[in-house]
């Protein structure tokens, strides 16, 4: 499905993703795991090409100097150097850390400016799955988006990311400030959207302990660098990735 080979960016003199290489097949759900400033959420911008609209952005207004190595492909395709809305149509969705809902639309609102790559049979389809998947949302479909709590946030930045047609889901720590009971609510959609679907899944995260037992292989990351990978269950039982991420 993706390859990445060797990644690395820089911001100015600060190296965030150092030599990465991470793969995730067909139907798999892969995760990501370190503490902050370890470079996921980097490592998931150069994934989604956004890496190169913020280099871009940088560049243009003189700031800080972004430098990005990557050799990534995808379905067997180079994509290394495809924009963010072109790999959102070959359909790499990223569902971005804290949400970043719009919090002045509706719950649908929200959902249907998720599905402008859906035609309209696509859409009503995704749209009943996804109030089926968290019937929270259908209860809230009215409400404004700000006036949601974080965890409902979350589903509907989920959700309206799956409103997009993802093959290729990329999840940046879609657990964040969420309550455990929320947590598991969260992890059991992403089992439902791998089963029903069939989308293959990179999730990132700072604790591995709710996550862990969903995927079907992991990264550690540490100082942008990986520094230990293997199958979810192999690193369950690593002592080290236990004392590191489950606290025993």
């Amino acid at each position: 499905m993706i390859e990445a080979r060797d990644l690395m960016v820089f911001y100015e003199n600060m190296i965030a993703v150092n030599n990465v290489s991470l793969r995730c097949d067909s139907g798999r759900i892969v995760g990501v795991f370190g503490a902050n400033s370890a470079g996921k959420s980097t490592l998931m911008y150069v994934l989604s090409g956004i890496i190169l609209d913020i280099q871009r952005k940088e560049r243009m207004r003189g700031g800080e100097r972004v430098t990005v190595f990557s050799k990534i492909t995808y379905e067997g395709r180079d994509i290394s150097g495809m924009k963010p809305h072109q790999r959102a149509r070959l359909g790499i969705i990223l569902c971005p850390e804290r949400r970043r809902i719009f919090p002045e639309s509706s719950v649908l609102e929200n959902l249907r400016i998720g599905a402008y790559l859906a035609t309209r049979e696509q859409a009503k389809e995704t749209l009943d799955y996804v109030l089926t998947l968290f019937p929270t949302l259908d209860r809230l479909k009215d409400r404004q988006g700000g006036f949601l709590s974080g965890g409902e946030q979350q589903m509907l930045a989920i959700g309206r990311s799956l409103m997009a047609q993802p093959k290729l889901l990329l999840l940046d720590e879609p657990l964040l400030g969420l309550a455990p009971s929320i947590q598991k609510d969260v992890i059991r959609a992403i089992r439902e959207i791998r089963r029903d679907r069939g989308i293959s899944i990179i999730v990132t995260e700072q604790y591995a302990r709710p996550v862990i037992p969903i995927v079907d292989y992991a990264y550690i990351l540490e100082n942008g660098s990986a520094v230990m990978e293997g199958k979810g269950k192999e690193l369950m039982n690593n002592p080290d990735v236990k004392a590191a991420y489950f606290g025993v």
